[in-house]
């Protein structure tokens, strides 16, 4: 018998126009579409074209209209700050429609843009929402960026307004954003009418810049504004990802489709019930913040959590075992290098048997590639489904799952299940023709992509060609390469630049890192390839270790070159390996292989703007000296 699961991506395939045309009920639509799928100018594909919808109003005013007012639409909870508090929908509903009428003052209107540059509190979930609310565009940028690449960031949009707050707290230390916001708007060429500032105790910001104002005054001075129907292909947000040339690339995303699409995910892939509390935990400044933070939940009429801390020290390993236990919250969304991080800290899971997670009932993991080890410590430990999901910035929300609200498959560590309905994915080889089951190649998926998805980069349509779709005619190239399985199941063994040649084999980094992964003194790790005048490259590992191993280094480093020649062979020439402290990542918790691998190979880099903490850099080049690397690198490229 078919599951239903099988049945609806066999149903999104073959008619994806009936799929979404009935998905699309769960929305309120002004007016609602001519066509569903509009094929006619491939391969930008519009979804419900000559509809007319607002994505503020199906996410917070509905839901007060249909009696949901008085139930908490946000928890903000910063252990940080020792803050904790609780926001109705009702309230909520109050909060967006001053901020949007008070942006309406400042002349903000449909299609304008209004960048926002903010750290982890509610106020920035209610600035998306009031810019949504006008029909106006918003380009979130992660609040802490250098002011050159906000600066970049605001050439680009060129955002009418600038919201903002006085500080975010990285830790145990304050950043002043004000000063950097300043430094950003004076070597822009654009410039924004007017900043407004929330003012945070921590830190106030000087307010001494012609244009700048105070979001609270302007909030209790503002008439309330109304939603603005728009056009549901026309623009929602702006989000910007790192580019390969150093430009960043607008990814844009529509309101009708985007919000058909997280509607849907909210309910069969995450399996979420309004009412129920559902916590991603990223920041606004990412695509997950965008999709499970901002939207998703509260388009769903669930509750959503906005939280300001770190999974481990805030105040320790158990920081997330608090929040499940003290929200009852169903569901918990973050990235392996937090499980990683807290498995690092309790590897017995000792600080789990102090809280009661009886409402809980599922993990999911993404953002990098979930390692076995890390899912199977979780499954032992938290005793409930740990769903491994794969998807990226331009896509929207996930690609491949284990979608529990339509059928809940076993779990094989490793993989993210299958494709999601809407998702024909597919392996194709280096002659672009489809790999048989088993074996590694491109992922693709084929045209079109499902609502939620890109409509293009901003202002960049040939570069979003050139970038997604030239490639793989008919297709979009995820740049992730993969294999699915005899049983349908998808892999993702790494991002296509991170295979690696040795002696002619196509070897995956992401492969080794797997066995590297499972030795059992090993809580992280990194595998990058590494230039070598006789095979042409060389895989070289990087391992953090738990804490409490006392194990010489040394013999660590023989065990994991031993693992990987049984696993995988000696056809991967796995030979050397250094222990470090800790691993160079993004904020968003991705682990910087290539930057890793140009220090290796003394190549010229340029700090990576998301960088968590760029002293990581120093200390990956005294360990890959001590392996007789990077002897000679040079400084970063300004």
């Amino acid at each position: 018998m078919t599951n239903a699961y099988q049945q609806a991506y066999d149903k999104s395939l073959k008619d994806p126009e009936g799929f979404w045309g009935e998905a699309a009920k769960d929305i309120h639509w002004y007016k609602t579409w001519d066509k569903v799928l509009d094929d006619s100018n491939k391969p930008f594909y519009r979804w419900f074209v000559g509809a007319e919808t607002n994505t503020c109003y199906n996410a917070v005013d509905r839901h007060v209209e249909q009696g949901r007012g008085p139930q908490t639409a946000i928890i903000y909870d910063s252990p940080v700050t020792g803050t904790k508090r609780k926001i109705s929908y009702d309230e909520l509903k109050d909060q967006v429609s001053r901020l949007a009428g008070a942006l309406a003052a400042l002349g903000v209107a449909k299609g304008d843009r209004v960048l926002l540059y903010m750290p982890m509190i509610p106020e920035a979930v209610v600035g998306m929402l009031a810019v949504a609310r006008l029909g106006a565009i918003h380009s979130v940028v992660f609040g802490g960026f250098a002011p050159t690449e906000l600066a970049t960031r605001i050439n680009d949009a060129k955002p009418k307004v600038i919201l903002s707050a006085s500080c975010g707290i990285e830790g145990s230390k304050v950043l002043a954003y004000k000063p950097m916001l300043d430094e950003a708007i004076a070597i822009s060429e654009h410039k924004p009418g007017n900043t407004i500032m929330f003012q945070r105790p921590q830190a106030a910001a000087v307010m001494d810049k012609a244009g700048d104002l105070d979001w609270v005054e302007v909030c209790a001075k503002a008439k309330p504004a109304d939603c603005v129907p728009v056009k549901a292909t026309d623009p929602l947000y702006i989000l910007y990802t790192s580019g390969t040339t150093g430009q960043p690339k607008g990814v844009v995303r529509d309101n009708g489709g985007h919000m058909v699409a997280l509607m849907w995910s909210m309910k069969y892939v995450y399996n979420i019930k309004p009412g129920e509390v559902f916590w991603s935990a990223s920041d606004v400044g990412w695509v997950v913040g965008h999709s499970y933070i901002c939207y998703g939940p509260l388009l769903n009429g669930s509750t959503t959590v906005v939280y300001e801390g770190k999974p481990v020290g805030t105040p320790d390993a158990g920081a997330f075992w608090r929040m499940i236990s003290e929200y009852k919250m169903a569901s918990l969304f973050t990235a392996p290098t937090a499980f990683r991080a807290i498995k690092r800290e309790d590897p017995n899971g000792e600080l789990i048997k102090k809280y009661d997670l009886g409402s809980f009932r599922a993990l999911f993991l993404a953002g990098e590639r979930s390692d076995p080890d890390t899912i199977n410590w979780a499954r032992d430990h938290l005793k409930v489904p740990v769903v491994d999901h794969w998807w990226q910035t331009e896509t929207g929300w996930a690609i491949a799952a284990n979608c529990l609200g339509l059928h809940e498959f076993p779990i094989k560590p490793g993989s993210p299940t299958k494709p999601v309905p809407g998702w024909g994915l597919e392996v194709l080889d280096e002659g672009h023709q489809p790999c048989e089951a088993g074996k590694v190649g491109s992922l693709v998926v084929r045209l079109p992509l499902p609502p939620g998805a890109l409509l293009t980069l901003w202002n960049a349509d040939q570069r979003c060609i050139d970038s997604y779709y030239s490639e793989f005619p008919g297709c979009y190239k995820t740049a992730d390469a993969g294999m699915i399985d005899e049983d349908g199941y998808a892999y993702i063994m790494s991002r296509t630049d991170d295979i690696i040649n040795v002696a002619g084999h196509r070897l995956s980094t992401g492969g080794m890192e797997e066995v590297l992964a499972s030795h059992p003194d090993v809580a992280e790790c990194a595998v990058i390839g590494v230039a070598d005048q006789l095979k042409g490259q060389l895989p070289l590992g990087f391992i953090c270790l738990k804490a409490g191993v006392t194990k010489p280094h040394d013999q660590v480093i023989a065990e994991v070159v031993r693992l990987v020649r049984e696993k995988i062979g000696p056809v991967a020439a796995f030979k050397t390996c250094t222990v470090v402290n800790r691993l160079p990542k993004t904020r968003s918790g991705k682990i910087l292989r290539g930057t890793m691998q140009k220090i290796a190979d003394n190549q010229d880099f340029k700090m990576p703007a998301t960088i968590d903490d760029p002293a990581i850099l120093d200390e990956i080049e005294e360990s890959l000296e001590s392996v007789g690397y990077a002897k000679a690198r040079k400084e970063p490229v300004a």
